[in-house]
């Protein structure tokens, strides 16, 4: 790098999707919002539909054109040969309309499928594209506020519990099994249209005037179920993912708290704030509450039909500062596309970090001065940096606590 610069701000892209809220990321990157849009997410990596901008004394670079001018150099060597491109991206999400239920493949599978697309000529930006890369995308988020999320399938006892005790899905006991939920999930998935709304509109009657009266708790599927049928359905049709509702588990979370999505895990995001990251790959197949393009056959070929047992991870001790404070925790998962980690500074305290690939750093909250060499950084709230290899990253709070996301190779 010119004059051996080791860090550099970095801007990310926000994405105006309709289900975003539109106070939240606004206020957090201190950006005006009178139009009201939705802002959705806020990227920042190197994805090639929507790369961040690396600041530099030359201009701005999109930070793939960035990378790849010294990928060996900038991401690495063990990345480098492991993933040939910065392999995550982190976002920030603010979730004010249910998401579309979504399952991600695995890498084997994203690489075959998204071949076997290019041969049939599917364009990239066709609405019926399934696979707009060759990456897997398992995911980790964390909470930044109470958070509402479905989450994997139910334990099979607890799914015939609730068939059992509401009566308009008494229909689908013949469909349940003990073992997993393979049976009921492509009923409920390859029912004609007409099944669907028949099966549906007496449970909707009854459940969205509560919804619609506060008399629903969050806690109960039927409030989402309720919240989905007022979002998503249209003259004729009812969101079969309604089912999915009462199929998933349905998952809150306090802030801090993080939960990692692999590759065949149902989900789907309800209501709230989180930080994300993920592999570098926009890999979506939907399983209902959408108007997108939703591919059942597709879909049926990467669930995970076994239930799952919810795990929320918080983020272990990484690094102490010197008054014995926390001040960097780790969160763990089997992905080594990413790894996030937090830090937590007091004020007047500082900390200082070595940097072997290219990290990204989000300050959530405060002000921080960052210096590595002979190159100091005043970063606030809502700003990120990008550090290179040889960086020796020095952060110190200044003014109030601090709170920085680091997003890493996970290698």
């Amino acid at each position: 790098m010119q004059n051996n610069t080791k860090i550099f701000r970095l801007e990310g892209k926000v994405q105006h999707y309709a289900w975003g809220g539109n106070s939240y990321i606004p206020a957090l990157l201190s950006q005006n919002n009178q139009e009201g849009k939705p802002f959705a997410e806020y990227w920042m990596g190197a994805h090639d539909n929507a790369p961040s901008l690396v600041v530099t004394s030359e201009g701005k670079i999109p930070l793939n054109e960035f990378i790849a001018k010294d990928p060996a150099g900038l991401l690495g060597s063990p990345v480098n040969k492991t993933f040939g491109r910065l392999p995550y991206l982190l976002k920030v999400l603010d979730v004010n309309d249910m998401l579309s239920i979504q399952v991600h493949p695995t890498k084997s599978a994203a690489v075959a499928e998204f071949e076997a697309e290019n041969k049939k000529g599917t364009p990239l930006n066709a609405a019926n594209r399934n696979y707009k890369d060759d990456n897997h995308k398992p995911e980790l988020m964390v909470a930044l506020s109470d958070f509402w999320l479905l989450h994997g399938f139910r334990k099979t006892e607890e799914t015939a519990e609730i068939i059992g005790r509401i009566p308009e899905l008494n229909f689908l006991k013949p469909f349940h099994d003990q073992n997993n939920h393979s049976r009921i999930y492509r009923h409920v998935m390859t029912m004609p249209q007409e099944e669907v709304n028949q099966a549906l509109q007496p449970l909707l009657d009854r459940i969205i005037p509560l919804y619609q009266e506060n008399k629903l708790d969050k806690n109960d599927p039927d409030f989402w179920a309720a919240r989905a049928a007022l979002t998503f359905n249209e003259p004729g049709r009812i969101d079969r993912g309604i089912f999915s509702i009462y199929l998933f588990n349905l998952v809150r979370m306090e802030p801090d708290f993080a939960i990692f999505q692999d590759a065949g895990v149902p989900h789907a995001y309800l209501f709230g704030q989180n930080m994300e990251i993920m592999a570098n790959s926009d890999n979506v197949l939907r399983g209902g509450l959408t108007n997108k393009h939703v591919d059942v056959d597709e879909l049926m070929k990467h669930v995970r039909f076994t239930p799952v047992e919810p795990q929320l991870i918080a983020g272990s001790v990484e690094m102490e500062s010197a008054d014995g404070q926390v001040a960097e925790t780790r969160f763990k998962t089997p992905a080594p596309d990413f790894e996030l980690r937090q830090i937590w500074l007091p004020e007047g305290e500082s900390l200082t970090l070595p940097v072997n690939t290219t990290d990204i750093f989000f300050v959530l909250s405060g002000n921080a001065a960052v210096n590595s060499g002979n190159t100091s950084l005043a970063l606030k709230r809502g700003e990120a940096m990008l550090a290179i290899p040889g960086a020796d990253v020095n952060i110190k709070a200044v003014g109030d606590e601090v709170v920085i996301f680091r997003a890493t190779a996970g290698l």
